[in-house]
């Protein structure tokens, strides 16, 4: 089990489909830094907001410490991305969850180990934490998250699901 910081994109993903409370099976500590938190409460009335805030037990919010480090980035990502990024090199964080494609490449650039939400799904069938991948995938498009057909087969096959 190890640490994680996680962006809001896959606390959306995760939560609009059922599945946040994988992030407490599968992680010992679960981190978000305030400008994600601050993000999600835009909409005080979402689904993801109720889920994040009715497990701030096992979800810590956290500040970063170098705000002056932000400012590197902020041009190219939003600030949650870059508080991610920052959280994880102050924490020692073992990974970040990141979708946007840009994000993970600059995470990689800092040497950081980084997933996003499928990947997180993949490993919660490998480890028997979910019994099929499908039906969530199915869930997420058909609430609006964008994954392309190539990019669901892959992951199905992945797993054994086709």
């Amino acid at each position: 089990m190890r640490k994680v910081v996680v962006n809001t994109t896959p606390l959306i993903a995760l939560s609009h489909v059922g599945q946040l409370e994988l992030l407490k099976r599968m992680y010992d500590e679960i981190i978000i830094p305030e400008a994600v938190y601050e993000e999600l409460s835009i909409k005080t009335e979402s689904v993801c907001k109720k889920e994040v805030d009715n497990s701030l037990d096992w979800i810590r919010v956290e500040r970063i410490k170098n705000q002056m480090a932000k400012d590197m980035y902020k041009t190219q990502l939003h600030d949650g991305e870059v508080e991610v990024m920052i959280l994880a090199k102050e924490t020692s964080a073992d990974v970040v969850i990141i979708d946007d494609a840009n994000a993970k490449k600059y995470a990689k650039y800092l040497k950081l180990p980084v997933t996003g939400t499928l990947g997180v799904l993949l490993r919660a069938k490998q480890q028997g934490h979910i019994d099929r991948l499908e039906p969530i995938l199915r869930q997420m498009i058909e609430k609006g998250i964008y994954i392309s057909a190539n990019l669901v087969e892959m992951c199905l096959k992945q797993v054994g699901e086709i």
